[in-house]
C-alpha cells in the first residue's frame, strides 16, 4: 500500500505506513530482488535529558514553557505519564500543563515544547479564578522527568532529570530592544559581538529570530540573557543592522513591543503586529 509516482528517469514509491529501520525488508523489480537488511536493535539505553529550558534557576510567576532537549529522537506520546511539576513538598501540582494529545515536537523528535496552561497565566479567566496560578512568588518547584520515558528504539532514559527553581514575580512587560546593551568588536577581529538583553528570554526563538546579514553562528550566553554572534570572517568597519523579528517572547510570552496579557485597568502599553525591528551596531 503507498503512492508511485514519477519524477524525470526516477520511479518513486511512498509506503503508507513507515517501515521501521529494525525490520528487513526487500524490493522486487521485473524479477530482481533488492535486500535492506535490518538494524540492530539497540537494547542498551543511551538517550538522556540534555538540557531544560530557561536554564534560569529563577522564574516568573507567569512562566510560559519548558524545552526539553534530549539526546536522541524520542517515543511520542508518552510526555504526560513521565513529566510532572512537584512544590516544595514533592506534591504533584495538578493541571498546571496544557496536556494536549498532539505533543510538540520538533522535526527530529528531539525537543519537546511543553506549555503551562494559559487559562492559569491570564488574568480574569476562570481556571486562574477558580483553580490559581500554577506557580507562586517566593516558593520553589521542581519540574520531573521520569527515567521511565522511552526513546524512539522504546528504551529508557538513562536516569531521570530534575529541574529546581524558584519563582518571582509576574513579568507582564513587553519586550523593548531599545534597552538592549551591546558589546561590539573592534573591525578586522574574529571576536564575537555579544547583545545583552537585561532579561532571560525564549532559547529556541532567540536562536531563530535574531539575525546579522552576514555569515556567523549564532549562541545564547548564560540563562538566555544574552545573544552572542561570532562571525565566519574578521568584521568590517560601518554599521550593521541585528534585525529583530516582533515574535520573539520573553519567558512569559511578552513580545517584542507587545504583552502576553494586559490587564484592562493598567495603562495601555506599547502594540505592534508581526514585523521587524531594525536596530543599527557601529563597528569601528
Amino acid at each position: 500500500m503507498g503512492k508511485l509516482t514519477i519524477q524525470g528517469s526516477e520511479v518513486i514509491f511512498e509506503p503508507r505506513f513507515e517501515i521501521p529501520r529494525t525490520i528487513a525488508s526487500r524490493v522486487v523489480i521485473n524479477g530482481r530482488t533488492f535486500h535492506f537488511p535490518a538494524e540492530l536493535k539497540t537494547t542498551q539505553a543511551s538517550t538522556k535529558v540534555e538540557q531544560v529550558y530557561p536554564t534560569s534557576s529563577q522564574l516568573p510567576a507567569n512562566q510560559l514553557k519548558f524545552y526539553i532537549q534530549f539526546s536522541a529522537p524520542m517515543l511520542a506520546g508518552e510526555a504526560w505519564q513521565h513529566l510532572q511539576l512537584l512544590d516544595m513538598n514533592n506534591k504533584p501540582i495538578d493541571l498546571a500543563f496544557l496536556e494536549i494529545d498532539q505533543e510538540l515536537w520538533d522535526r527530529d523528535n528531539r525537543r519537546l515544547t511543553v506549555l503551562f496552561d494559559p487559562g492559569r497565566i491570564k488574568r480574569g479567566v476562570t481556571p486562574r479564578d477558580e483553580v490559581g496560578a500554577a506557580l507562586e512568588p517566593g516558593k520553589s518547584y521542581t519540574l520531573q522527568i521520569s527515567s521511565k520515558w522511552r526513546d524512539e528504539n522504546r528504551i529508557p532514559l538513562i536516569a531521570s532529570f530534575t529541574k529546581t527553581f524558584k519563582v518571582i514575580a509576574e513579568d507582564r512587560t513587553a519586550i523593548d530592544p531599545a534597552q538592549w546593551k551591546f558589546t561590539a568588536p573592534k573591525s578586522g577581529s574574529v571576536l564575537p559581538l555579544t547583545v545583552h538583553f537585561g532579561e532571560s528570554l525564549d532559547a529556541a526563538l532567540a536562536l531563530r529570530l535574531i539575525t546579522l546579514p552576514i555569515e556567523g553562528h549564532a549562541s545564547l550566553g548564560p540563562n538566555e540573557q544574552s545573544w552572542i554572534f561570532s562571525p565566519s570572517q574578521p568584521w568590517q568597519s560601518g554599521c550593521l543592522e541585528l534585525s529583530i523579528d516582533t515574535a520573539l517572547e520573553d519567558l512569559a510570552g511578552n513580545k517584542v513591543g507587545r504583552p502576553f496579557d494586559v490587564d484592562t485597568f493598567d495603562p495601555v502599553t506599547v502594540r505592534s503586529g508581526r514585523g521587524i525591528v531594525r536596530v543599527p551596531i557601529q563597528i569601528h
